[in-house]
């Protein structure tokens, strides 16, 4: 039997809660829905899910608070569409560094939301160009470091974890991916969250600016993540697939 993506609706709101698990629903999809972080917390207890469409401004825990602590728990991997009501950029993009796969303001055309969650499935999903195997128990290694992908956080030359978040990780994967080669604003954002980059293009410089500060790298002189001027990025280091330790 072909396997149905399971959504969890989580939002207080709820009109918006039947509203688009009706309109999920009759487009293919099976949905569930949580009105506050208790009730997500417990519906994950006992339920596998596909993707969360969790919105940001609810009583309790905010969507933020949520989204932080699903990504520093055991359902780190399910990938988060975000939904506000909020317009400011910069909270955007807080909930980028906060480990959210997208993020769609409200209010919000339905058949954008469905967009939205098969274009963050199909990203979840698609193995990386130049790494076709199996990446169970390895470890990529450039320079001084090496990238945990099962646990997703780096790894110093001493074996020190550092944790990063949702999105330094698949920025990260992104340069690792296409070593030695030119990426612009427009590539990162497409191939990292799949967002308009004229709304989200700062989001991009922000990200590379925190994962340089996680790689030690100066900006002004950059080992691994170069500014090619006018043109985007490129990560200058080679890149290579090892084994754990035992």
């Amino acid at each position: 039997m072909d396997h149905v993506d399971h959504i969890l609706i989580v939002d207080d709101d709820r009109e918006i809660r039947e509203l688009v698990s009706g309109y999920l629903q009759k487009n293919g999809l099976r949905t569930s829905v949580a009105a506050d972080g208790r009730q997500m917390r417990s519906f994950l207890e006992a339920n596998a899910v596909d993707l969360i469409v969790l919105d940001i401004m609810m009583p309790g825990d905010e969507g933020l608070v949520l989204c932080r602590e699903l990504r520093a728990g055991r359902h780190k991997a399910i990938p988060i569409l975000m939904l506000t009501a909020r317009t400011d950029e910069m909270d955007r993009i807080l909930g980028l560094e906060m480990g959210a796969d997208d993020y769609l303001a409200k209010p919000f055309a339905a058949r954008e939301l469905l967009a939205r969650i098969k274009a963050v499935l199909r990203r979840t999903r698609m193995l990386p160009p130049n790494f076709q195997i199996s990446e169970a128990g390895q470890l990529l290694t450039f320079g001084d470091w090496r990238l945990d992908t099962v646990a997703r956080h780096l790894l110093d030359k001493d074996g020190t974890a550092i944790a990063l978040s949702g999105a330094e990780y698949r920025l990260l994967r992104v340069f690792i991916d296409h070593p030695h080669r030119v990426l612009n604003r427009d590539q990162l954002l497409s191939l990292t969250q799949g967002r308009d980059a004229e709304l989200f293009d700062r989001s991009i410089d922000l990200l590379v600016s925190r994962l340089r500060q996680r790689l030690g790298d100066d900006a002004r002189e950059p080992t691994y993540i170069k500014t090619v001027r006018s043109e985007g990025y490129v990560f200058s280091v080679p890149v290579e697939i090892s084994e754990p330790r035992r």
